[in-house]
Parts: C-alpha cells; structure tokens; sequence
C-alpha cells in the first residue's frame, strides 16, 4: 500500500509531493519531490502509482467545494476545534479564484480510481483520496499548544519553526504506528534563503500529508477525526496522540 502526500499550489505555486509505501510493517519514504504545473504532478503520481497498485492519495486541498459563497462546513468546524491552537484553515467557496483548480484536482485523481474516503475500512486496500490539513494535523500528532509558524514571519524564524517540524518528524513518527523509517531521509543544513526555505517546508508538509493518509488507512475513525462529509467537503485530521497513548 502506498501513501501519496500532496501539498498542493493553490494557485500557480510549486507543490510538494511525497510517496511512502508500507513495507514490513514500516512506511518507507520513496520518494519526495516539487513540481510546479498540475499536470506534471499527474505524470508523477502516475509514475508512482501503478494502475493496478492501491493508495491512498492526502491533497491538502480543499477538492469538495459544494457551496457557491461563504464557507464549508469542514473550514468552520476547524476553526470551532482549532482555533485555539492557530490552526482553524481559510475558508473555501466556488467563487474564490482557487476553486477551479482544486476540484478540478480532485476530479483528475477520481478518473484515476482515487475515490474519496471520508469513511473508510481501516487497512482495507483499494484507491482513495481525502483532504488533509498539515497544521491540526502537526498540533495533534506532536501534542503542541499552537501550530509551529514557519509559513510567515521573519526568514530566520521561519527557519527555526521549520527545524522544529523536522526534528518532531524524526523524533516522533517512527515511535507511533504505523512506524516511519527514516533512515534514507537526511535533510542536511537547512537553507537560509526564502526561496530554498519555501521548497523545504512544501516538501515537508507533503511528508505530513502523506503521514495523514497512512494513519487515516491504518486506523480509519478509531484514531481519526472527521471534519464534514463526501457532500460538505471534509478534512481527516489525527485524534490527539495525548488522548490515545495509552492502546500504543
């Protein structure tokens, strides 16, 4: 089973993009990568996805956009649940300017076989999609009070957040199941321009995403929660790691 993370340009910005697979009872990483147009990150999931191999695929992307103004009901319930933590996600309607590109993404995966999965069978294989969001999803796997703020603010403490991201993602998912083996991941020195920084910090919200997708395969509603619906829009977020510990 494999785990494609995508960290999707809304608009024309580059995308981050990650692959995990399930091997031996450990996620290894296979690949992780950008790309900037839609349709070379198409060419690339095809690439890492075989037609006849299941995955799920984890856009962090709001590709459900049922209602013509406002806001879904995934985006107003993420800021009832997380807002506390800065974490709440920006509202999505038909009118925006993005809209067309995020359904239209989640509309190229479903002509795929990647069916959204808002509900699923834990560990059952098969093709699915679902929406995730990198910032609830930092704040419940690495128990943290407010979301790590490295998309804004001054470049060296941008950098400094995005360290601390890294450091969780070695620290902590290879300790939890299902178990992420690191060993081929090797950041090195991390960059000091913004350029450079953005490209480290989609590549590293990508490998969330992906993390989302296996831990959603792996214990579906159980360790889960569930932001809305297939008629919604909706957003898979893990349960709080504090709040499960114990069953580990």
């Amino acid at each position: 089973m494999k785990f494609i993370g995508i960290d999707l340009g809304w608009k024309s910005q580059p995308s981050g993009l990650c692959c995990l697979e399930l091997r031996d009872g450990k996620l290894q990483l296979l690949d992780l990568d950008r790309q900037d147009s839609i349709a070379d990150i198409l060419t690339w999931i095809d690439k890492s996805v075989k037609l006849d191999e299941s995955a799920i695929v984890a856009v962090d992307a709001p590709t459900l956009i049922p209602n013509a103004t406002g806001s879904r009901l995934p985006d107003k319930l993420s800021h009832k649940y997380f807002g506390k933590y800065h974490a709440g996600c920006y509202p999505a309607n038909q009118n925006l300017a993005f809209a067309e590109r995020t359904i239209n993404f989640g509309l190229e995966l479903e002509s795929r076989g990647f069916v959204h999965a808002p509900t699923i069978e834990p560990q059952k294989l098969g093709r699915y999609q679902i929406e995730v969001f990198p910032h609830p999803a930092i704040v419940n796997l690495f128990n943290l009070q407010r979301i790590l703020k490295y998309k804004k603010g001054r470049l060296s403490d941008r950098q400094l957040e995005l360290i601390k991201l890294y450091n969780y993602i070695l620290e902590v998912l290879p300790s939890i199941s299902p178990h992420l083996h690191l060993s081929a991941f090797i950041c090195g020195q991390f960059p000091h321009t913004g350029a450079k920084l953005k490209e480290t910090e989609d590549k590293l919200d990508s490998l969330i995403c992906a993390y989302v997708a296996a831990y959603w395969w792996y214990w579906g509603t159980q360790r889960n929660l569930v932001l809305g619906d297939d008629t919604t829009g909706y957003i898979v977020i893990p349960q709080r790691i504090s709040e499960v510990i114990g069953d580990w």
